[in-house]
């Protein structure tokens, strides 16, 4: 059971990412397709269900955040990287700094998923 959830926890973070990409591709090109409904709904639930498996694992894990480091590290930088999506496709002024939290999103995002991986706070050291 364990091995299933974790298999859709990461095509889930898969899809994540690779949606907000797109996204920020369509967001830097002016893309209509920006504007669509479902490029805004889908990745709501996609998210839902890599939430939902997320917490699913760290029970099964027994891996709490405030009790192991590498999880509260994990939860403090996807508060981060949902901050910089916010900014990047709702709030930024300007395309640049839209841009720019985009980039230091998927940055983020690759940090959680070194922590994940590595369950180290600093990964890259």
């Amino acid at each position: 059971m364990i091995e299933t959830i974790k298999h859709i926890h990461v095509i889930t973070v898969l899809i994540s990412i690779s949606g907000f990409i797109l996204r920020g591709i369509w967001m830097i090109k002016d893309s209509p397709l920006l504007k669509r409904r479902w490029v805004k709904i889908t990745p709501h639930i996609n998210d839902a269900v890599l939430l939902v498996s997320g917490i699913t694992l760290a029970i099964m894990i027994q891996q709490y955040p405030f009790v192991h480091g590498w999880l509260t590290a994990k939860i403090i930088a996807l508060l981060i990287y949902i901050g910089l999506g916010f900014k990047t496709f709702r709030f930024g002024k300007s395309k640049q700094q839209r841009i720019t939290t985009w980039m230091l999103a998927i940055f983020v995002f690759i940090y959680m998923v070194t922590v994940a991986i590595n369950k180290q706070t600093l990964p890259f050291l």
